[in-house]
């Protein structure tokens, strides 16, 4: 094959020759095929007490997100992606890719106790497929540190809800092992944003994995940069400031020409809090539950995936999704082996972010302390065998009588009491909490991290 020089235009600096259709950088030969199929950056936002009824793409009545209605439209939106509805057990779902009674994460504070060597998080299994992987924001209850998880890179706060140096667990932060202050007017948000930004600048070439985890809408709700000095309520402008903070990141990731190839996931931990929940309507009607409850409300969640030229615009998927799906989807997308030592509940929808079928799973499990139900499109039943008809979710939950005759409702009963035979939770590490799933001291604390 005759051999000649290829100039590359995209501004990289072709150098040495290759056959007719290769690029060659330095001694290494691209193919245009392989470029095609260069490994996807990942792109993790997690939002804070953050449910449905606050997106305006899920026909929020009294919230705006033109930035994350975006993502919306250029991608796919999920209408049934649940977790658990308290965030240091959703948040040890979402990382490790199991259920609680496996990990023993089944409150607030024993998420606490897993240890590296008993779970594998998302960066180590992405590691040997040649990502660079960052944590930044909230660690919340999860024991230890981001780095001994994997995490290459992390910055780290103390509790929830952490804003301005006003706030006692404000005052400090930890970047890669160095504990730093916060300075006065110095906003935490933009503090992330920024360091985000920098690990970009930095790893740019290489595929990166980004767990980033949000303060906002947790409390203490307290002014934003941009809020006006009139206003009473700022929840508004918290839920404002987080939509321009993914714009931004956004412009950043078509500004370093890395948008293209990074998929960006935007998910929330559990539902809204209580003290919110009232105000989270959609069509004028609240949603059933909220943060914390074994409810509709506590564990739905907004779900949205955009990678341009791979997610179909503006798609709506209904599939089942639960928490533990995100690491097989991570690990198909960028080509990473799951690990073989121990069982992993999630099932990939990575077919699905590239517009094919694939092979949805056919239920979702939700656990938070010694509270669990699986739930399929229709029908939900729960530990005491308790069955409802969820056709007006996720605005109420219909309580099926046990004596019901009807055929659809006995079937219904007779495929979930399968699963969760299947699963066997009562089997696993059982709740020693009392029995909320919060913290054991959480009336002392006045709210739940």
């Amino acid at each position: 094959m005759k051999r000649r020089e290829f100039i590359k235009t995209t501004g990289m600096v072709t150098i040495g020759t290759a056959a007719a259709g290769e690029l060659v950088f330095g001694k290494e030969y691209l193919t245009g095929a392989l470029l095609s199929d260069k490994k996807p950056n990942i792109l993790f936002i997690l939002a804070d007490d953050y449910g449905i009824g606050e997106v305006s793409c899920y026909g929020a009545d009294n919230y705006k997100t033109p930035n994350i209605d975006k993502l919306a439209q250029g991608g796919m939106r999920f209408t049934h992606a649940y977790t658990v509805s308290l965030c240091g057990p959703s948040r040890a779902c979402i990382l490790t890719g199991r259920y609680a009674f496996r990990t023993g994460a089944t409150n607030q504070d024993a998420t606490g106790r897993f240890t590296p060597d008993a779970e594998t998080m998302m960066p180590k299994i992405l590691k040997p497929a040649g990502y660079v992987t960052a944590a930044i924001g909230k660690w919340g209850q999860l024991p230890l540190n981001p780095a001994e998880f994997g995490f290459d890179d992390y910055l780290q706060f103390s509790g929830s809800g952490i804003y301005w140096n006003t706030q006692e667990k404000g005052k400090k932060y930890v970047v890669n092992g160095e504990t730093k202050k916060l300075r006065d007017k110095e906003y935490m948000p933009d503090v992330m944003h920024n360091h985000l930004i920098k690990f970009l600048e930095k790893n740019r070439d290489q595929p990166f994995y980004i767990y980033y985890s949000m303060s906002h809408v947790h409390t203490e709700i307290l002014p934003t940069p941009d809020s006006a000095p009139e206003t009473k309520d700022f929840y508004a402008d918290n839920i404002q400031y987080m939509d321009k903070l993914i714009g931004k990141l956004i412009s950043e990731l078509d500004r370093m020409k890395l948008r293209e190839n990074t998929v960006i996931v935007f998910f929330g931990d559990n539902g809204t809090a209580k003290g919110r929940a009232n105000d989270a309507k959609i069509g004028g009607r609240r949603l059933i539950g909220e943060k914390g409850s074994m409810l509709e409300g506590g564990s739905l969640e907004p779900l949205i995936v955009n990678w341009p030229g791979k997610t179909p615009q503006g798609k709506l998927c209904d599939d089942m999704i639960d928490s533990t799906d995100f690491v097989p989807t991570f690990a198909e997308l960028a080509g990473a082996k799951m690990p073989q030592d121990k069982k992993y509940d999630g099932h990939s929808f990575a077919a699905q972010i590239r517009g094919d079928k694939g092979k949805p799973r056919d239920w979702a499990y939700i656990q938070l302390a010694a509270m669990w139900y699986v739930r399929e499109k229709g029908w939900k039943l729960n530990q005491k065998g308790e069955l409802f008809d969820m056709s007006d979710a996720p605005f109420s939950e219909k309580p099926v009588p046990v004596e019901s005759t009807d055929a659809e409702a006995l079937a219904a009963r007779k495929r979930l009491q399968a699963a969760l035979d299947q699963l066997n939770p009562a089997g696993g590490i059982l709740d020693d909490g009392d029995g909320t799933g919060r913290h054991a001291n959480r009336k002392k604390k006045g709210n739940d991290e």
